[in-house]
């Protein structure tokens, strides 16, 4: 029984972590407010909306830090999705 459950514990949690891996980085300074919602784990429609308009209002982010500046993003969620987080696209060598 429990190594049924030990098991199925390690099952769930690497589909969990294959979930997560499977979501491409976003741009934060060029992406729409949906793939934005999308891509980062804790940011809903509000949150993205909010990170657009400071991205409007402000300029583009030159470190992905400044998003501790939108109202609602805090450092928790910005540690949470820098593997996320793009600030440029990836070169085209």
């Amino acid at each position: 029984m429990i190594k049924n459950t030990i098991a199925a514990l390690i099952l769930a949690l690497a589909l969990a972590g294959f979930a997560v891996a499977e979501t491409a980085p976003v741009n934060i300074n060029t992406a729409s407010a949906e793939q934005l919602a999308e891509a980062l784990n804790g940011v809903g429609q509000a949150r993205a909306e909010a990170i657009i308009a400071y991205r409007e209002e402000n300029g583009p982010f030159s470190h992905v830090d400044e998003l501790v500046n939108v109202r609602g993003i805090g450092l928790a969620t910005v540690d949470r999705n820098r593997d996320r987080i793009l600030l440029e696209e990836p070169s085209q060598d």
